[in-house]
């Protein structure tokens, strides 16, 4: 997903075209890594000092609804990122201290989907793992 492509979903489905949602929209555009609430509001702050934290939150959920963002819990706050452009089911593993994230492309479902249980329907399902890229280790033992 990119600023275009979420643009033109939200016209597509009868959203106005604001300047606070491009550029909402282009901050997860520059930042490679999920990023909170307060880090985009902080962002639209310069351009929009009157921003309110209602109205970056509700347009993340729209955002997220929509499947434009993918979201996460870290620390127990939401986290949001630009949807994957793949359709190729895969996972994530995500740095705890920059918040890069890297694709991962195996799933542990397979494993439980071969052991099928007939007494449980599974409808979806979340695999994250946390940790620390080599960039953020490297600088940790300097």
């Amino acid at each position: 997903m990119n600023v275009d492509q979420a643009l033109s979903l939200l016209k597509e489905h009868g959203y106005k075209f604001t300047g606070k949602r491009e550029q909402m929209l282009s901050v997860f555009a520059e930042e490679k890594r999920y990023l909170s609430a307060k880090d985009v509001l902080t962002a639209l702050q310069t351009d929009y000092p009157n921003v309110s934290f209602d109205t970056v939150y509700r347009n993340l959920s729209l955002f997220e609804d929509m499947e434009i963002l993918e979201v996460t819990e870290l620390e127990g706050e939401k986290r949001f990122r630009f949807h994957c452009s793949t359709d190729r089911h895969h996972h994530h593993l995500i740095c705890l201290d920059c918040g890069k994230t890297k694709q991962v492309h195996a799933c542990p479902m397979e494993w439980i989907n071969g052991s099928s249980d007939e007494e449980f329907e599974v409808t979806g399902h979340k695999f994250e793992v946390y940790g620390y890229c080599s960039s953020c280790s490297t600088a940790a033992e300097v």
